[in-house]
């Protein structure tokens, strides 16, 4: 069953802010591949993001962070980009710091 594929508005500035063309256009077709069996790519994620998985892409050194909604048969990609362990910037610590900030969101429209 082929899955819809959404980007997060995050993922997508990410995506288009890489210089190199070459690169966009590989991570946008790791992307596009999700859209068949999602949940056996990447690697299940743990702790604060345990519902999501990471897949690696252009030669393992960008992740992929998404989510799939199986209720509505869809991916969600939530972040991309470098992984940079202890760095500010890695994926990882941008994804955790994102879905806290959605979760509250989401808390305080119930």
């Amino acid at each position: 069953m082929r899955r819809q594929v959404i980007m997060l508005p995050m993922a997508e500035k990410q995506l288009a802010e890489i210089g190199d063309r070459r690169v966009q256009k590989s991570i946008a077709k790791r992307i596009s591949d999700l859209a068949y069996e999602p949940e056996l790519q990447g690697k299940p994620l743990i702790d604060e993001l345990e519902d999501y998985r990471s897949l690696r892409a252009v030669g393992q050194r960008y992740r992929i962070i998404y989510k799939v909604e199986a209720e509505e048969v869809i991916v969600v990609v939530v972040t991309l980009g470098i992984r940079k362990e202890g760095d500010k910037k890695d994926m990882y610590k941008l994804a955790k710091k994102l879905i806290r900030s959605v979760y509250w969101i989401r808390s305080k429209q119930t």
